[in-house]
């Protein structure tokens, strides 16, 4: 009797430990799907650079690393990953409160011949999307705050918050906000990009570093350009420690790495 009682107590506890493990998996689940849902990255790819490839086979197979939300603590290490392997990257920067301090850094981003494009001052959807006034002002500030160590107009490419169709800014400027911005963005002689491929290394599932590399293989399976979105700021040392083996893939599948002006100016040579 007493090894029936020891059975039934050691399954009762497998199964409480597997409802755990489902209550588990499906608060991280939720949870990214909020992150989502509350700053709004785009579930629809921007492809414009896809679709001219294959309207065009004459442009190579290339690739754009993209970094948002810099420059952080984790610049440097990023930098110097990329001059080992003497490729060139774009920072969509912010001048937020928590970067305030590395933004002299853009110097260095700069002078390693990177790219630096505008993304946001404030990085908070409720300010900068309540109307197109407001958004233009938080890239005003973000000027005011680059000036130092670049010509902020000279800057031509910007990143919107959250991506070209992201619906959060619906709740603060209507639902044609994004479409109204896009617009703009054109009329004051400036370009907008998006992303094809994800790391999800900005997500409330703090992947690890395999778990980003397997991401972005996912997404930029089948794809001969691919403008990858990743994440510089103080949370995301494992896009760190991913970057090296990222490089790698890219390298083996055979694309040529650039910046997001690269990028433009080869398609536009190639039409």
């Amino acid at each position: 009797m007493r090894r029936k009682n020891t059975q039934c107590k050691i399954q009762q506890n497998w199964f409480v430990f597997a409802a755990l493990l489902a209550l588990l998996a499906g608060v991280a689940l939720t949870a990214h799907r909020f992150y989502h849902a509350e700053n709004a990255e785009t579930a629809t790819p921007n492809d414009c650079f896809a679709a001219a490839a294959a309207q065009n086979p004459a442009l190579p197979k290339m690739v754009c690393l993209t970094f948002d939300d810099g420059p952080s603590k984790n610049t440097d290490a990023i930098l110097q990953i990329l001059d080992e392997n003497q490729i060139p990257a774009t920072w969509f920067v912010c001048a937020q409160d928590a970067n305030e301090a590395y933004l002299p850094k853009i110097a260095d981003i700069l002078a390693a011949g990177h790219q630096i494009a505008l993304h946001s001052a404030s990085h908070e959807y409720a300010k900068i999307y309540r109307s197109t006034d407001a958004f233009w002002r938080d890239i005003a500030e973000l000027k005011d705050a680059l000036r130092p160590y670049l010509d902020p107009d000279a800057l031509e490419w910007l990143r919107f918050p959250g991506g070209s169709t992201n619906t959060v800014s619906h709740r603060y400027g209507g639902s044609d906000m994004m479409k109204r911005l896009k617009a703009q963005t054109e009329e004051r002689g400036l370009h907008w990009i998006d992303w094809n491929v994800c790391a999800e290394d900005a997500t409330a599932s703090h992947p690890n570093a395999a778990q980003i590399l397997r991401n972005i293989k996912r997404e930029a399976e089948g794809r001969d350009i691919c403008v990858v979105l990743m994440h510089d700021t103080k949370a995301t040392g494992q896009t760190v420690q991913a970057l090296p083996d990222i490089v790698q893939y890219f390298k083996e599948q055979g694309y040529a790495f650039c910046t997001v002006a690269q990028m433009d100016a080869a398609k536009n040579k190639a039409e």
